[in-house]
């Protein structure tokens, strides 16, 4: 039976080697389970007052490629979030294929002491629902409200429960492999940013994956 996969993040926490660590610590798990299951993740709580005290860019950097790491995972992943959500919360957030929200959720990236923390929660954002929509929580740090993130794409759905949003990925995953769930999803990505020819290659090979597997599964 396959292990259940869940992370807290706490956005109130300073961003940590310790918080690194614990992100890490479930992509190993995730990785070692053979491309099956569903990690869920649930994050709350966002930063406040000095909370960049301490940091330097090597750790930053550090926990942005964690969440790559954790954005390419061979399982299907989703995240729940409830209350204020800022800081490496909303970045755990973005980093997953689906994402809930319960009633009274905001998302916020938060500011430093001279404007708003410029991090990739900025990047993913703007990925999602384009720069005229999202300029004024990116450059002022105005909070998004569960309905607008709804509304914008940045939430799928809003929730009462969150295992209601777990069961329902569950029933969307039902029948994937976690590794070619991770070769659709970075096509997926790579729509955004390739040309049609540069991509022609990639989503050909996927094809050629796809259609061996068939073959292979005929032939047995």
């Amino acid at each position: 039976m396959k292990e259940a996969l869940t992370l807290t993040v706490d956005g109130t926490e300073p961003m940590s080697a310790a918080v690194v660590s614990a992100v890490q610590q479930v992509c190993d798990r995730a990785e070692a389970q053979g491309g099956s299951g569903i990690l869920t993740v649930h994050v709350s709580g966002a930063p406040s007052g000095d909370w960049t005290s301490g940091l330097d860019v090597m750790l930053v950097s550090k926990w942005e490629r964690t969440l790559r790491r954790l954005e390419r995972l061979p399982v299907a992943t989703v995240a729940v979030a409830g209350g204020d959500c800022g800081g490496t919360a909303l970045d755990a957030f973005l980093a997953v294929d689906v994402r809930a929200a319960t009633n009274g959720t905001r998302l916020l990236i938060p500011r430093d002491a001279t404007a708003t923390w410029p991090g990739m929660a900025g990047y993913r954002l703007v990925a999602l629902v384009g720069t005229a929509r999202i300029r004024r929580a990116v450059l002022f740090g105005l909070p998004i409200e569960a309905p607008e993130a709804l509304r914008l794409g940045i939430v799928d759905e809003i929730v009462d429960e969150p295992a209601a949003a777990t069961a329902a990925v569950a029933g969307l995953a039902s029948g994937l492999v976690g590794k070619e769930l991770a070769i659709r999803r970075q096509l997926l990505f790579d729509a955004a940013t390739m040309s049609f020819e540069d991509a022609l290659g990639p989503h050909l090979a996927a094809c050629d994956r796809a259609l061996r597997g068939t073959a292979q599964q005929e032939a047995s």
